[in-house]
């Protein structure tokens, strides 16, 4: 059996399954896994156009040149390696993303990346010749942790954010994002939606460690994905009236807080009887005083749901309470809604075509299932025909460090991914 600990570490008790991407894969772990790990909480902060991410940006290129592929950075900041010549079009992508939530996990994007590197590695022991070149690529700023909006990288390529739109993108210091982009190192004058890079890819496929348990309570190792649910954030501002703690009675505040809490109670009730999920975990205070009564609460909403109608649904039931509590306490309330995605279906003949190379070409039983995250594949899904593996998390955690998964299932992972692109990429 295989543990890991909190920290990300991969412990091989017995029973790994051996193969020729698994020594390349310890080794690229073992590499990656200090960057940007906060030494109190052992989680990951790796932000965009962060010193954390050029450390990994940094890793990123070592990896593509030892390999001998092109390595190049689009002008949206994502980084590329490719074997083969790009213009020849078709190609097949695979790859993730190295940024992280606040105290995120180590598996959480990194395991698409590090396992792309690895299925390489084990396609060319491998002496597998392709038709069509294939890419590893790394998307910028998928979390949207400093700038507060996802997949900013695979949005931007995918024309799915505005030139406009990311030029006032700021992070908590009034940073914008060109600002920072251009700190880094990176010309931001060029951004913007690349349709010429999309029309060469025929295919991505994104591997991920499953946010969830669905594999775990299955039983097995790897997944492929159905579907993403349609989510969503939302921004909710409770305006009340900043007073002292001591001496204001309570007959007279205007306190927001009251609101808020009242609204995050019945996110939770909302979402149980829509079967979705609703999480409050995001939180501004004004003036941010221990003896002060707040002028403002302002918290941030993420939902998700298995459809358009039950989002819907729980969203209205959120906001209908939240304004209801307000009136009561006497407090203003906006709702602004700073992003949504829709239900991605990922594409059924790719979908199937993964499914037929890992059930009927190998003995791995695969099942398909659906997920509330969001992804770069989905982002791309628009554009290009896109498909995802998972591999299994045996707690489900995500977004903790305590986030894990097995070095056996994460072997299992990079050769159900080698054989994916091999069958894509010589067909």
């Amino acid at each position: 059996m295989t543990e890991r600990g909190t920290s990300g570490t991969l412990q091989n008790h017995s029973g790994t399954v051996r193969s020729h991407g698994t020594a390349s894969f310890q080794e690229m772990w073992r590499e990656l896994l200090p960057i940007g790990r906060h030494p109190d909480s052992h989680g990951y902060r790796r932000f965009a156009w962060t010193g954390a991410d050029t450390e990994c940006r940094a890793w990123f290129k070592e990896q593509a040149e030892v390999r001998g592929l092109t390595y190049e950075v689009d002008r949206n900041g994502n980084q590329w390696a490719w074997l083969g010549d790009p213009a020849q079009g078709d190609a097949v992508v695979t790859g993730s993303h190295l940024d992280s939530v606040p105290d995120g996990g180590a598996f959480d994007g990194p395991l698409g990346v590090v396992s792309s590197f690895a299925a390489l590695d084990e396609l060319r022991a491998r002496r597998v010749e392709f038709t069509k070149p294939l890419a590893i690529v790394n998307f910028g700023d998928e979390e949207g942790a400093r700038f507060g909006l996802a997949c900013v990288g695979s949005r931007l390529t995918a024309g799915q954010l505005t030139v406009e739109q990311a030029h006032r993108l700021t992070d908590g210091d009034g940073v914008t994002l060109p600002r920072a982009m251009e700190a880094a190192g990176h010309d931001p004058d060029g951004i913007g939606a690349d349709p010429e890079r999309l029309a060469r890819i025929g295919a991505f496929v994104e591997l991920h460690v499953e946010q969830g348990r669905a594999l775990d309570l299955s039983g097995d190792r790897v997944g492929i994905a159905s579907a993403i649910w349609p989510h969503g954030r939302w921004r909710f501002d409770f305006r009340g009236e900043a007073n002292h703690a001591g001496t204001t009675r309570l007959v007279d505040r205007r306190d927001p807080m009251l609101s808020y809490a009242e609204t995050v109670l019945a996110a939770r009730r909302e979402a149980e009887l829509a079967g979705a999920v609703a999480t409050f975990g995001k939180i501004a205070v004004e003036p941010n005083g221990v003896n002060a009564i707040p002028s403002l609460v302002r918290g941030w909403l993420d939902s998700r749901a298995a459809d358009q109608e039950s989002l819907d649904q729980v969203v209205g039931g959120i906001e209908k309470a939240a304004r209801e509590y307000a009136q009561a306490h006497g407090i203003a309330l906006d709702v602004v809604r700073e992003s949504f995605t829709p239900v991605v279906e990922f594409d059924h003949a790719l979908r199937d075509e993964l499914a037929r190379i890992l059930g009927t070409d190998t003995d791995l039983k695969v099942p398909v299932l659906g997920t509330g995250a969001g992804h770069d594949a989905g982002i791309l899904s628009g554009s290009i025909p896109t498909a995802m593996l998972f591999v299994r998390n045996p707690t489900g955690v995500s977004h903790s460090p305590a986030e894990s998964a097995a070095e056996d299932d994460c072997v299992a992972g990079v050769l159900a991914l080698a054989d994916v692109l091999e069958g894509l990429a010589r067909r």
